[in-house]
């Protein structure tokens, strides 16, 4: 971030190259991340060309509470690849299903975890590679 503004072209590209982009940002004061925000706004050069535009996009947050408001963050992510013309990817798992309990807090949107003392509970990064293999599997349907 240089004087307030996300800076990375090469990044940029990349994201241009994929065929599917996960989001994530930490849920602070009920919504992203201020860096995050910084790369959002950045986007506006990529969403005038709409380069994302047909990617599928999913999305992730963590907060210290159970619930502190992290789906705001999740809405706030999901309002960004919508504008990007992506398709939302969320999750189809009920709350405390499977053998690890995926998705522990219950959010059909998108991962929610929450972290104690610096540590993220089990069952959330479960969730959160349930996730991404449930992408990879989209993507490459999608391709297909």
């Amino acid at each position: 971030i240089v004087e307030g503004r996300f800076c990375n072209a090469e990044l940029f590209q990349k994201l241009v190259d994929c065929e599917g982009i996960i989001f994530g940002s930490p849920t602070y004061m009920g919504g992203v991340a201020a860096q995050f925000k910084a790369f959002a706004d950045a986007s506006s050069d990529t969403w005038v060309e709409q380069k994302w535009s047909g990617k599928i996009a999913a999305g992730f947050t963590s907060g210290g509470a159970m619930n502190g408001d992290q789906s705001s963050t999740l809405q706030y992510i999901q309002t960004l690849a919508g504008q990007h013309g992506m398709l939302w990817l969320g999750l189809d798992k009920t709350t405390g299903t499977g053998e690890l309990g995926l998705n522990r807090l219950g959010t059909q949107a998108g991962v929610v975890a929450q972290g104690v003392n610096g540590e993220v509970h089990p069952s959330d990064l479960a969730t959160a590679q349930y996730l991404g293999e449930r992408m990879a599997l989209w993507v490459k349907r999608i391709k297909t």
